[in-house]
């Protein structure tokens, strides 16, 4: 493993090898944004995924939500899906303590930070029609390309409860 990683990154990478999951690493400057990051798309394959991270108004239920980069969600929409009041983003101290990862490094990956299995993890279907996902690996300086089905293995290890949902996109 390489030694300049972040220690946030190598112990994902550490989970994926224990998982048996391969997985390609594409290192880049700092991202913050979808904007940002297509700068660096060219290397990768496969979808790119974007990433939320929602609490409902109570703030007692969190759902991280994965979609396509390019899709916009229809909140409203997804509010009703889940049976909530209201969604909205969380706060970064929210996301730092349920995923254990800072604002523009939101991914799936930080599900190993999440011990009391306290998110929800909402998957758009139209993502599960691609073989290659991308995501972050806990840090914004690099993303990492696994398989569809690596993915669901990763899912499935982190005890999370996972909802595949057909996502409609905004106006």
């Amino acid at each position: 493993m390489e030694k300049n990683l972040a220690e946030e990154e190598k112990k994902l990478l550490e989970v994926l090898a224990r998982l048996n999951i391969n997985w390609k690493r594409h290192e880049h400057p700092e991202v913050f944004n979808l904007d940002q990051a297509r700068l660096y798309w060219k290397d990768t394959s496969g979808a790119h995924c974007k990433n939320l991270f929602l609490r409902n108004y109570r703030g007692n239920h969190h759902y991280l939500v994965i979609v396509e980069a390019e899709k916009k969600i229809n909140l409203k929409k997804l509010t009703s899906q889940l049976a909530e009041d209201r969604l909205s983003f969380a706060s970064a101290g929210r996301l730092q303590r349920y995923l254990g990862v800072s604002a523009g490094a939101v991914s799936p990956f930080g599900l190993i930070n999440g011990v009391r299995k306290e998110v929800v993890v909402v998957v758009d279907e139209d993502l599960m029609t691609r073989p290659v996902l991308n995501f972050h690996p806990n840090v914004n300086t690099a993303t990492v390309e696994i398989s569809k089905s690596d993915f669901l293995k990763f899912l499935e290890w982190s005890g999370q409860k996972v909802i595949f949902l057909k996502l409609e996109a905004s106006g």
